[in-house]
């Protein structure tokens, strides 16, 4: 996985984020690994990716759906292990520790965009 930071409008938005970009790197996700930085700082961004499940995780995420263009289409907090989630039209998933869209506050609409470090 490549490293990069998530940006809105030129703010950083999430420091350290992950790039899933290939079929394998996106079947992987996060399972099996340790949680996401609980500060809202670090997060993995699933591109091409419309959904997401937690099978095999020990953890809850939050969850970012994105458009192609980077623009939030929609959110979902605290998706507890062994559950699925999607969003209509959605072409990008940032996965985020439980409780990072509290303190990040992604709006609708918002324009996200990954660049790397």
């Amino acid at each position: 996985m490549r490293l990069g930071a998530l940006y809105r409008e030129d703010a950083c938005l999430v420091a350290r984020t992950w790039l899933a970009d290939t079929a394998i790197l996106r079947l992987r996700g996060l399972i099996g690994r340790a949680a996401l930085a609980s500060d809202g700082h670090e997060g993995l961004l699933l591109k091409p990716c419309g959904s997401v499940h937690t099978f095999g995780m020990r953890y809850p995420i939050d969850v970012v759906y994105l458009d192609a263009e980077g623009y939030v289409l929609g959110v979902r907090e605290k998706i507890l292990p062994r559950r699925m989630s999607a969003c209509r039209g959605a072409q990008q998933t940032l996965e985020l520790f439980a409780g990072s869209i509290e303190m990040l506050r992604p709006r609708r609409g918002d324009h996200l965009v990954w660049r790397p470090i």
